[in-house]
Order: C-alpha cells, then structure tokens, then sequence
C-alpha cells in the first residue's frame, strides 16, 4: 500500500488550483490531532450511541441510518466509480466501496486528512486497495474528469464551500449522465429549501429528499458532550482544535432545535440514452488503458 495520496489523471477538467491554505490548516491542525487521541471518536459514539460506525469513524453526522440510505440512494453496480466530495479522513467512501464492490476517488481540502485517508485502504479493501484513491481538492475545483462519476457522496462538506452553487456546478459537471450526487443539508424548521435554483444551474434534478430527524438531536448531544469535556479536549488535542470545537458548540447549541437535516438525491439526466455510459468509459484508479474491464470481485466483503 502506498501512503502518498494519488488521483485520476484529469484530463478532461480544467487545473485545479491549490486550495486555501488559510480555510485547510484549521482541519489540518484538527485531523492531526485527532490521530494522536480517541477522545473524539469516543465522545461522537456516546453522542450516536449503538448508531455509531466505529469503522467508519468520521467527523460527520455519519450513522448507520445514513449508511444505509447512502447505499439505497446511490443505485450503483460493482465497478462503478464512486466520488467522495469532503471526504475528510475516507471512512464513508471505503466503506461504500467495500459494501457495494464500486470504485473510489476521494478529495478533501485538507492535505493531512486525505494521507490519513490513503493510509486505512488497505484496512477496508485488503489487497484490492488499488480500487481507492486520495487527493486534495476543493468542492469548487474537484481536479476530476468531466462525468468521471457514476455516483458522489457529499456528508456535512457543502455548508464549508466557499461558493455552494459552484460546488454543485463542479459536482454536476463531475457527474455521469445517469449518476446520482447524494448531499446532506440543513434548513430552518418551516423554512422553504433555497437550492432549487442551484441543482438546475448545476443540470441535476432533484430524485429524492429524505428527512433525518435523529440528525440535530445527536449534534445536540455532541456538542453538550464537547462543553462538558472540555479541559479533557484542551489536554488531549491541543488548545486550537479544542477552542475551534467549543466555539463551534457555544454558536451551534442555540440553533440545533430549530433545524431540520435531509439526505437530498440529485440526478444528472442524460439527454441521450447513449450518454449514459460516460463514466464507464474512464480508466480505474489501478488499472491502465487497454486492460481488461473493472471487476467488482475483489471486493474484500
């Protein structure tokens, strides 16, 4: 296995740019020291309870239902390539991958998070890690092929875009014709959803919007848990992570029980029947041009 992230050639998508460097050290400085403790891994299961993926451990909403609703929603069949947008430390994408046989390219704006990514591969996907792939990107400038995707996840990294409409742009641009982009999002209670106009400009439809009403309790849980383990936090990850997860409690805690939090499932329509296998057509992570067809069987699970 090989530590040192990597991605598809982008031979399609214009140069990505380097991203913030002012926006990336914030996560870097957390992924960093999240690595060094299980304080936050422990205190996100206490917040879930027995729906918590202890595998997947991510920083996220990210629970057993949300799994599940993933792998519903997202129709695809082994060998397809799976793009996980914000994919942070990698857990949902490579447990996707694993569960469903599918390939996957993920990107993260922090540098720190994606060499974390890279290295649990081979933990989920055994000697087929070669199926997964790491780099660091923004939602905005993904560095990915034009419908290099059969299918993308995005969990709790759309709210962090600099530009929300530009980061569905660029995920419908990444999107097969036929491919479906799954997001969470949140919204005032009673509120209309304001993104209508976004997912048309970005040429999705929208297929599905499933609500998730256990998602604010348990950030309700969370972010009472960071308070009260506070001096625990400052000890074990540093004053700056710690202080950057307070002040995230203190201005959220007020807010939580007037939100609502959706699992929305967007479909990249194709025009013509014969677009539908773009995405088919791009080489896998491992493999090279003029090799045989991706296959799905050296799935691990």
């Amino acid at each position: 296995m090989n530590p040192t992230p990597t991605s598809p050639t982008p031979s399609q998508s214009p140069a990505p740019r380097a991203p913030a460097q002012g926006r990336s050290a914030q996560y870097d400085v957390f992924h960093a020291a999240r690595a060094r403790t299980n304080l936050v891994a422990s205190l996100y299961a206490e917040a879930m309870g027995e729906d918590y993926p202890v595998e997947v451990a991510a920083s996220s909403s990210c629970d057993w239902p949300l799994l599940g609703l993933l792998t519903a929603r997202l129709r695809l069949r082994p060998g397809q390539l799976l793009v996980d947008a914000g994919c942070g430390t990698g857990g949902i994408g490579l447990w996707l991958a694993r569960a469903l046989a599918v390939r996957v390219a993920g990107f993260d704006l922090s540098p720190v998070a994606v060499v974390q990514a890279a290295a649990r591969r081979a933990h989920f996907l055994g000697p087929a890690a070669g199926r997964a792939v790491f780099h660091v990107g923004e939602l905005e400038h993904t560095g990915l092929p034009d419908g290099a995707a059969h299918g993308i996840v995005c969990v709790d990294a759309l709210g962090g875009a600099a530009d929300r409409g530009a980061a569905l742009r660029e995920l419908g641009r990444v999107l097969a014709p036929g491919g479906r982009l799954v997001v969470t999002r949140a919204l005032r209670r009673g509120a209309e959803p304001a993104w209508h106009e976004q997912v048309t400009a970005a040429g999705l439809t929208q297929e599905h919007l499933d609500e998730r009403p256990g998602e604010p309790v348990m950030w309700e849980r969370l972010y009472q848990l960071w308070i009260a383990h506070a001096g625990q936090l400052r000890r074990e990850l540093g004053q700056a992570p710690a202080e950057n997860m307070l002040c995230e409690a203190h201005r959220m805690l007020p807010k939580i029980r007037g939100r609502r939090a959706v699992l929305l499932t967007l479909r990249h329509l194709a025009a013509d029947p014969a677009q539908d296998g773009t995405a088919d057509r791009m080489t896998a992570p491992d493999r090279h041009p003029g090799d045989g067809p991706a296959s799905g069987k050296e799935t691990s699970q």
